[in-house]
């Protein structure tokens, strides 16, 4: 180690490249600190000394530099070192949807599609609900899942405390005017247009122009009691009460949709629920948990997906709040209801989807880490690494999935997870090939097989920077190849036993015969 009066010399440079660490790494001063604080609580700094450290007018203890370069997975004598990285790695996110360009574009104008789309949505038989839910999908991803002014008007009632007691949120509700009457409603079967029944149970609803009715049943659990009397105080904060808006129910089919027995026209009221639902879970979410205290929270926690049970919010809330909050922008989200019906998605790094909107299809991949949950008896997360093939495009997934039972008591299964390719070019590591050496073990082992030791490294170093503690518990496990389809399985010996047989259209077929006749 240099001595004090070396370290004095280069404070300049030693200021320079933390910070140049800490914002490739998208941290704040206080998230740096609550790192530093994770580590070594008696060696570490306040944020107004990371902030003269960084600025050259103080050096770092040796016991700091430490647990800085622990942080950021460098050898202290890298900081020494008199050069500063000249290209910026860019770790911003891909853009999230792929789109294409369609022509004519005329046939694409705002007044034909707006003549067109409801006629489709009748014909197909999809719902207005389950195509508001595309939509409002494809607008999370194009903001990162980042909606800054719903943050605005939950911290303007909530002023940001944190944690917060359930009966902090009745206050809040006693002071915006609201009257809470409490309504007893048990769980019924609902058939719906699901291949088994689930149970259904109303939480919750707004009756215009104040009140809030809760089922007394949420009583037994202040998690969800907390959230659904939340989503309902976003509906008067955001819309005034004016009532425009869905029962939160929990289990059964989505409420709102319409059998084709019922309209054969879109009912325009089903997008505006669903949108306005979005807002006020939204709302529920950065109300509960605002966006600096929880981003800390996490922090402090390792990002376990259920830390919420130590302050009474539901693992729901906490993964999908993950994506909101995390200074890593790459998050997916999944809910997962058996057979293998995805309630929610979240897809921040566009995420090929295993299956088709809110439904199942003909030949879905099994090996999903959020599908096998469904499967198992057990409650306690579980972690994988997961290959993507997806054609020629492959990439790298690591999330944790838990099974739980909604408030009808319902199975299904939570998964959050992030895409380590872009973590991994961040520290100048070649996303491909970490990516080709466990798809290689994968194959060798039939599908699945332990990570090699030199990708594993690399996996437990990401892990530690982005601070995510089920990465380096996923590392240690057998990494699995998924797809999209089993019938275009990409592993080397098809999941099917044998891959089915790939044939041209046969109208392709026949104009090739006339062509080479």
């Amino acid at each position: 180690m240099a001595s004090q009066q070396g370290i004095r010399r280069k404070a300049h440079f030693l200021g320079t490249k933390i910070k140049s660490l800490r914002k490739r790494n998208n941290l704040t001063l206080e998230d740096l600190s609550v790192r530093c604080v994770q580590i070594d609580p008696e060696a570490a700094p306040s944020v107004s000394y990371l902030s003269m450290i960084e600025n050259g007018k103080r050096v770092p203890s040796e016991r700091l530099l430490e647990i800085i370069a622990e942080i950021f997975q460098k050898e202290t004598s890298w900081f020494f070192d008199e050069t500063l990285d000249e290209d910026a790695i860019d770790t911003a996110p891909a853009a999230p949807v792929s789109g294409m360009p369609l022509e004519p574009g005329f046939l694409f104008s705002d007044t034909l599609l707006q003549l067109a789309i409801p006629e489709l949505l009748s014909q197909t038989g999809t719902t207005g609900r389950q195509f508001a839910h595309l939509l409002i999908r494809a607008h999370q991803e194009s903001c990162q899942n980042r909606f800054p002014d719903i943050e605005r008007a939950a911290e303007s009632v909530g002023k940001k405390h944190f944690p917060m007691h359930v009966d902090d949120v009745f206050d809040i509700a006693r002071d915006l005017g609201l009257e809470i009457r409490w309504f007893d409603n048990s769980a019924v079967k609902d058939m719906g247009d699901e291949s088994r029944p689930l149970n259904m149970l109303m939480r919750s609803f707004f009756d215009a122009p104040n009140t809030i009715y809760l089922n007394s049943m949420l009583k037994e659990n202040t998690a969800r009691l907390k959230y659904d009397l939340a989503n309902q105080i976003g509906h008067k904060v955001l819309h005034d009460g004016d009532g425009a808006r869905a029962p939160q129910i929990s289990g059964g089919r989505l409420w709102g949709r319409r059998n084709d027995g019922e309209s054969l026209n879109v009912d325009a009221k089903d997008i505006l629920y669903a949108w306005r639902d979005f807002e006020c879970s939204y709302f529920a979410a950065a109300l509960l948990a605002p966006k600096t205290a929880f981003r800390q929270f996490l922090a402090r926690n390792r990002y376990s997906i259920n830390s919420g049970d130590r302050i009474d919010l539901t693992n729901t809330l906490v993964m999908r709040r993950m994506s909101s909050v995390s200074p890593y922008p790459h998050w997916h989200y999944f809910d997962a209801y058996p057979p293998g019906n995805l309630r929610a998605v979240y897809r921040g790094n566009g995420i090929p989807l295993p299956w088709g909107n809110m439904t199942m299809i003909s030949d879905p991949c099994q090996h999903w880490a959020v599908f096998r949950m469904l499967n198992t008896r057990s409650t306690l997360p579980n972690a994988q690494i997961s290959v993507l093939r997806s054609g020629d495009d492959k990439r790298l997934y690591c999330c944790e999935s838990i099974r739980s039972r909604d408030a009808a008591g319902n199975a299904h299964v939570l998964c959050a997870g992030v895409d380590l390719a872009p973590a991994l070019q961040s520290q100048g590591v070649d996303p491909r090939e970490t990516i080709d050496m466990i798809e290689t073990s994968c194959n060798s082992g039939g599908g699945s097989a332990p990570i090699p030791t030199e990708a594993r490294k690399r996996l437990e170093s990401i892990g530690k920077i982005l601070n995510i503690g089920w990465i380096g518990e996923g590392a240690t496990k057998d990494a699995t190849i998924i797809c999209q389809r089993s019938s275009n399985c990409p592993r080397d010996k098809h999941c099917l036993g044998a891959a089915p047989p790939k044939r041209k259209p046969q109208i392709e077929e026949i104009r090739e015969a006339i062509v080479n006749a």
